[in-house]
Formats: C-alpha cells, structure tokens, sequence
C-alpha cells in the first residue's frame, strides 16, 4: 500500500516555475498540500522532480504491440513505458479491418476501464494512400461518419483520438462526428493543401499527428498542412523528437511556432521500444528495427519509433535546448489537457494523482512514482 511520504531537496517543476529546494508531499495516491505527522521524508538530493510523462500516440513497446497482442502482452507494453517515465499512455492502433479494430477496442476498453491506459487512439484506416506510412494500404479506406461511429462505439466511451486524411470523402463530416462525441479529430497521413486542412481546423480538429512525417513539406507557393497547422492556435502538434523523425531545425521551427502550450511531445512508439533490436510485425507489416531505428522491411518507410519519453525529455533539454519547464508542457500538462485529464494528471498540485519522475543533473530517470507507488524507485 501507498504511504505519506515528503520528497524533499528537490528541483521541482510546477505550473508557474521551478521551486529550488522545494518538496512534494504524498499522500497514498495523491499528492498533499500538508505533510502528515508519520510522513516518510525522502532527501533527493537536488535531483529534479517533474509530472508524469503523458503520451497520446503509443503503438507498444516492451516487445508487445497494443494493436494485436494479448491482454498480457499489451500491460507489458504499458509497463516497459512505465518504467521510462510515462505514467499515462493512450493505446494506439495502425490500420486493420474494420471487424478486427471493433474487437481490439472492446477488448482495450476494458483496461482503460480498469485505468491501466487513459483510452485509445485510432491512426487510420481512414488515412490517404498517398501519404499511407507504416500501413497496409489494402486497407485503407475513406473516412465514412458511419465507420467512424462503428470505432467510437466499440470504444465504450474511451475513444480518445482518430487520425484521418480529412481531404478524403466523408472527412469534413467525420470531425464534425468527432467533435460532437467528444473525441479528438487528428489531421495526419494527410495529402491535403493548405486550405484543405484550414477546413478540417474549421470544422473542430485540433490535433496535428506527428507534425511533417506522412504529410507533404512545406512549399513557399503551395505551404500544404504544415503551415496551417503550425499557425492555428486552436491546433496541438504532436512532434516525435528522436533525432530520426525530425532535424533539430525542423524541431525548433514548429516548438518556437506553436509556442511551448501548442506542442505534444509524443513516441509513436512500436513493439521494439524498450526492447532491441530485430524483427517485429506492426500490424500486417514486418518491421526491422537497427540501431533503434524502425522501417518497413518492404519499402523502408519509417514503423514507428523505438522512443521512450525519458530520452524525448533528455533530448529537448540538452540537445535542442528548451527550457526544463517548457519540456514539461510539451511532455505532461499539454496532452493532459487534451485528453481532458489535467484535473488528475499533468502537474504536480495537491489532489492530482501522485504520478511524477525524478531526473539527475544530465537529465536521466532515476525514479517513476505513479499513484503514490514506486515504479523505479530512485534509491
């Protein structure tokens, strides 16, 4: 069982700055305003203490793919991610057969019943070809609101985001469904023009799927769905920042465009994160992962990614220089608030979940507390 403890000596992260010798007091499962008179006091040693990680768009990891593997191998990969920071993770699917997608969301709803993930992310079928990445292109198909519905259904509630190429038939209509039941419309694997995508924004999407990959690059006469959705305030823009999927200038343009409250710094991770090397199989397709860089065996189109969301941390701060509180946005309260979870998770204020990392000076996980337990325990 969880009990009192008081993290002490601590850089800690919260909304309106860093506390330099500063604590966290934990109460059970929730982090406290007061400190009780049997709390545990733990000396950190100047080592920071920021939220739990949050990622919106996760395939697997641990060798366990959510799109098809059982109920264990799915916790596995939920637990791999554990141990790398993230203490909230939507599951995500890659393209399937209708039938097979219906099933896996009934089945992955129950977990998120059970508050093992925060819900569950389609990305496709409703994709373009042209822009089709990592999936099976034999089936694809357009967004219809009917099939759309059939997916949102079968999540019980706990469909959380679908990516779609809104330019399709029925796309314009599919977010206007998305938004009407609550669930996040992605504009991604997209061919759309500029205006295109200004009118998927105007009919309520607001969630860019991984910003620049399977979407065509920014023109200076045709500037396509990059600069609409780089300017849009009403727009987040996932970026995967492992060094593979975006130059560090491409980084750097879209987070000082969004601006720190616009950005999820998100995985898309496949069955290899946390894992090796080797084969694996993302949905249909077989994948090879070498020197933690996933492509298609077929094509070599990039799978996914092996990341985990401690090296994105690592990587923003020290490489691309952002600043400890902006990464923070990025990775934790930003994606809290679109799953609208940013009254349980996201920061650390008294009554929210007691999910947090503890990172040394070179910015490494040391320690992973979720609900008031130790994942990793620092010591």
């Amino acid at each position: 069982m969880a009990t009192s403890k008081v993290l002490a000596g601590a850089q800690v992260v919260l909304p309106t700055g860093t506390l330099t010798n500063g604590r966290v007091i934990v109460d059970g499962t929730r982090i406290a305003g007061s400190a009780p008179a049997d709390a545990e006091t733990i000396d950190l040693g100047g080592h920071w203490v920021v939220p739990g990680f949050v990622d919106i768009h996760n395939h697997g990891g641990g060798g366990a793919s959510f799109t098809s593997g059982t109920v264990e191998d799915v916790l596995k990969g939920i637990h791999t991610h554990r141990l790398h920071g993230t203490t909230t993770v939507v599951a995500s699917f890659v393209t399937g057969e209708m039938d097979f997608l219906t099933q896996r969301a009934g089945l992955l709803s129950e977990l998120a019943e059970q508050g093992e993930i925060a819900g569950i992310h389609f990305e496709g079928p409703f994709i373009s070809p042209c822009r089709k990445g990592a999936h099976d292109e034999t089936l694809l198909r357009d967004p219809d609101p009917a099939d759309v519905r059939k997916l949102i259904d079968a999540a019980r509630g706990h469909a959380k985001m679908v990516t779609l190429a809104t330019e399709l038939p029925g796309g314009i209509d599919s977010v206007r469904l998305l938004a009407e039941h609550g669930v996040i419309a992605a504009i991604g694997h997209t061919d759309a023009t500029y205006e295109q995508t200004v009118e998927a924004i105007d009919a309520g999407a607001t969630v860019a799927t991984h910003l620049y990959n399977a979407m065509p690059a920014l023109g200076h006469r045709a500037p396509g769905p990059i600069a609409a959705l780089l300017e849009d305030e009403r727009i987040t823009v996932e970026l995967i920042n492992d060094g593979t999927h975006l130059h560090p200038a491409s980084f750097e343009l879209a987070f000082h465009h969004a601006g720190a409250d616009r950005v999820a710094l998100i995985t898309d991770a496949m069955d290899a994160a946390g894992f090796g090397d080797g084969r694996y199989m993302l949905g249909p397709l077989e994948v090879e992962v070498k020197d933690s860089v996933a492509r298609l065996v077929e094509g070599g189109s990039i799978a996914g990614s092996t990341l985990t969301l401690d090296r994105a941390f690592k990587r923003s701060v020290t490489v691309d220089k952002l600043s400890v509180e902006d990464t923070v946005r990025a990775i934790s309260a930003n994606p809290a608030k679109l799953l609208g979870m940013y009254d349980t998770v996201g920061s650390l204020e008294p009554g929210k979940d007691a999910d947090l990392v503890v990172l040394d000076a070179a910015f490494d996980l040391k320690g992973v507390m979720r609900k008031g337990e130790w994942v990793v325990d620092p010591f």
